[in-house]
């Protein structure tokens, strides 16, 4: 009888009420979430504080983050991630919104085609299509120095020269990821209401008026998401810089995700890899930040 009432008084005790019964559900979340998620990040915080010699973490203070102010490779990957940004960006935003607009208009024939098709890049898995624009931009042997030819034009060496190289990027670039902002445009141009269209038509107003009165004002925190997440994309950009380039040639291409990794996992010098992380989130964390005060300043 004794041992059955302490059964009752313990069932009592894990008896779930309304009132505390989501947080048992979200306990094992939580768990994995501290575990893979808050403890890398103060983890690798504090290690970029640290020196890795001899097998030995040893604290250096800020010792990491004042050597790149002198090391020649950081400052080379900040000014093509810095190239990359400030060109690609821009251009692969306003490319999205005019194809966006395009295929919102209701006499266009096959937008579903169109949309699906333009939109299958961002799918494709990053190994794959930066092989392929390996392929694409072959000197020898590229389809896009054989359509030059075709039309009278020199050969390009597309990813040896300094230059050819970082728009090889940005072409491989724009084409993955128009698709996937032209899609989320598509979205925010269908709320807005078609009477707006019909009054300004009346009014006598042409498209680009159109356009830049009623579209482009009323789709600005859609633009301003594209620009967030097309900036953020572009600051942790790699898979195109490792397997198109290498980084080369002679760090003309290389980008702070794909040095951040080199430093990590080639030289081993994982204190400055994390020193490196941290002031790339920093950069991401201000200009997202700027941009969202631009927008509301805008407003």
């Amino acid at each position: 009888m004794h041992e059955r009432k302490i059964i009752i008084k313990f069932k009592e005790k894990l008896k779930l009420n309304t009132r505390t019964a989501p947080y048992y559900f979200l306990l094992p979340i939580i768990a994995v979430f501290c575990v893979f998620m808050i403890y890398p990040i103060i983890s690798s915080f504090i290690l970029s504080f640290q020196e890795f010699k001899y097998g030995v973490y040893k604290f250096v203070g800020l010792k990491n983050y004042f050597i790149m102010f002198e090391d020649p490779v950081f400052k080379a990957a900040m000014l093509n991630t810095t190239t990359y940004l400030v060109i690609q960006v821009p251009i692969m935003v306003i490319l999205a919104l005019i194809l966006a607009n395009l295929l919102n208009q209701s006499y266009v024939k096959y937008k579903d085609f169109f949309r699906i098709s333009i939109f299958m890049p961002a799918i494709t898995a990053l190994v794959a299509y930066s092989l392929v624009f390996k392929l694409l931009f072959h000197t020898d042997y590229g389809l896009i120095n054989y359509l030059l030819k075709l039309i009278g034009l020199n050969d390009i060496d597309w990813l040896n020269g300094p230059v050819s190289s970082k728009a090889a990027i940005i072409i491989a670039m724009t084409w993955r990821w128009t698709g996937y902002n032209m899609v989320i445009m598509i979205a925010g141009l269908q709320n807005i209401p078609n009477e707006l269209y019909e009054a300004s038509a009346i009014d006598g107003a042409n498209g680009f008026q159109r356009l830049f009165k009623i579209t482009v004002p009323l789709m600005k925190p859609i633009i301003l998401f594209c620009t967030i997440t097309s900036t953020i994309g572009t600051l942790q950009l790699f898979d195109e810089s490792y397997i198109l380039t290498g980084g080369g040639p002679d760090n003309a291409t290389i980008t702070v995700a794909h040095y951040l990794y080199n430093t990590g996992f080639r030289y081993l010098n994982f204190g400055y890899a994390a020193a490196i992380s941290y002031v790339l989130v920093l950069i991401i964390a201000i200009l997202s930040a700027l941009q969202f005060k631009l927008i509301r300043g805008d407003s």
